[in-house]
């Protein structure tokens, strides 16, 4: 199972990066064919953050995008998640978020995480981290 990332979401909707959106919405298009894919509510929360403020999307495409994106299944925000991120940040030196990115799909038994922002081909927790735009 795939977890993706922040940066998968809003790439598909960025209009700038002609070619980062048709990989990124390809890969939700599938996740969305084949339910083989997870996302965690810190990723439905900055996208909508991002769309708003930087992509100027309007409210209404947010939540349809949120709307798709929340039939894939969505490991939510808990204590328990709070404090295994909290680890994983110490034990492998990571930000708190990129940390709670891996601590999300590692409860959703992901085995990647497709993401450009972390080191791609990098295993944490025992997922490894595949950026989609690399070759």
């Amino acid at each position: 199972m795939d977890f993706l990332d922040t940066n998968i979401v809003v790439y598909a909707n960025d209009t700038r990066d002609k070619r980062k959106q048709k990989r990124c919405i390809e890969i939700i298009e599938r996740a969305l064919t084949t339910g083989d894919a997870t996302v965690s509510t810190q990723v439905l929360f900055e996208y909508a953050n991002v769309a708003l403020t930087k992509l100027a999307q309007s409210a209404a495409v947010i939540r349809r995008q949120i709307e798709l994106l929340s039939t894939l299944p969505v490991i939510p925000q808990s204590a328990a998640l709070a404090i295994r991120a909290t680890e994983i940040k110490e034990l492998y030196g990571l930000s708190f978020w990129d940390a709670a990115i891996i601590a999300a799909a590692a409860e959703g038994g992901c085995s990647q995480i497709l993401s450009e922002d972390m080191n791609t081909g990098q295993i944490y927790c025992g997922i490894r981290l595949v950026n989609p735009f690399h070759p």
